[in-house]
């Protein structure tokens, strides 16, 4: 398997570069032997260990979107960050290209706890992970699985699994939906690749649900769109998500120990995940007070992605400042 990766040197984010931190791309290996490609971002002249965060998401983004928006604003607050792209997706590596993994993807979360603990410059009793939209589950996931995580912050999260499994909202739908995704391998293996299943819908309908929209206006447009991300072009492989219908990835959250942080927008689409999420993760759990769901009134889903001035930077360095600090 190729370890070695081609990386843009190039600055060729979505938003601009900082000059209160410095910013160098870097690679590590997940236990499954694949290579993911990150951006690292450093507070400038900075001496002592450093807390650290890695981000990842949304769901389909690369880290030249939002997760590299997150990791060089909070690097800016004196936090060592990492965005990296996951298994499969971006510059990372992973073949097939476009698939997603409940199991990997949370391993590349781990992956990136596992890099930034031997760094000299990062204090390891201070790691927290930063997750977007669907990489928001993933992170509760992980932060259940790994107690080298201190902090966690789930940002206009979808869990990936329920998606699957409320898509097709019956025994008999879902069992259709496994048939049409069975026949979709058959049909892969026959012509020797996998088809697509297609980025965010281009051209956008008039009559367009009002989320839709927003996922236009931010992937379809320049206020977002990236060529390497999935979101913005071709998608995912039709079958890139498969394995979501029957693997569940939050049955473990109540078990949580350490501190985390749910923000959702008030009118977004998905909030009820959070809302969700959050309830099951409190609901007779003796870690309960170190958990905290926060509602931006007014916010859509994709005003978190990117939207400065909607994302609460403060809460986000307050609850970590304060979770390392305990």
């Amino acid at each position: 398997m190729k370890t070695t990766l081609d990386l843009t040197r190039e600055w060729d984010k979505t938003f601009p570069r900082s000059e209160k931190v410095d910013h160098r791309k870097v690679t590590f290996p997940n236990r499954y032997g694949i290579t993911l490609a990150a951006d690292l971002y450093t507070p400038k002249s900075a001496t002592e260990k450093l807390a650290a965060l890695a981000v990842c998401g949304p769901f389909g983004a690369v880290k030249e979107q939002a997760s590299g928006l997150y990791a060089q604003t909070m690097a800016e607050r004196g936090f060592l960050t990492l965005a990296f792209d996951p298994s499969f997706t971006g510059e990372s590596g992973g073949q097939p290209r476009c698939m997603a993994s409940p199991d990997i993807n949370t391993e590349d979360f781990q992956a990136a706890v596992d890099f930034l603990s031997v760094q000299d410059n990062v204090d390891p009793e201070q790691i927290g992970i930063i997750g977007i939209c669907g990489w928001g589950g993933m992170a509760l996931n992980t932060a259940a699985l790994d107690t080298r995580i201190k902090a966690t912050a789930a940002m206009t999260m979808y869990d990936m699994a329920r998606v699957n499994f409320d898509a097709a909202d019956s025994d008999d739908a879902r069992y259709e939906a496994r048939k049409a995704l069975n026949a979709q391998r058959t049909a892969d293996f026959k012509a020797g690749s996998y088809e697509l299943g297609g980025g965010v819908v281009d051209p956008l309908p008039d009559d367009a649900p009002f989320f839709v929209k927003d996922y236009y206006a931010y992937y379809k447009t320049p206020r977002g769109y990236h060529p390497r991300s999935l979101n913005s072009n071709g998608g995912w492989n039709k079958i890139g998500c498969m394995s979501f219908l029957n693997q569940p990835i939050l049955c473990y959250s109540r078990e949580i120990r350490s501190a985390v942080l749910v923000v959702h927008g008030e009118k977004a689409h998905s909030c009820y995940f959070s809302r969700d999420a959050y309830a099951a993760m409190v609901e007779n759990s003796p870690w309960a007070a170190n958990k905290e769901l926060m509602i931006i009134p007014g916010a859509v889903h994709t005003d978190l992605y990117d939207q400065v001035d909607i994302i609460p930077f403060d809460k986000l360095e307050t609850f970590f400042r304060r979770a390392f600090a305990g």
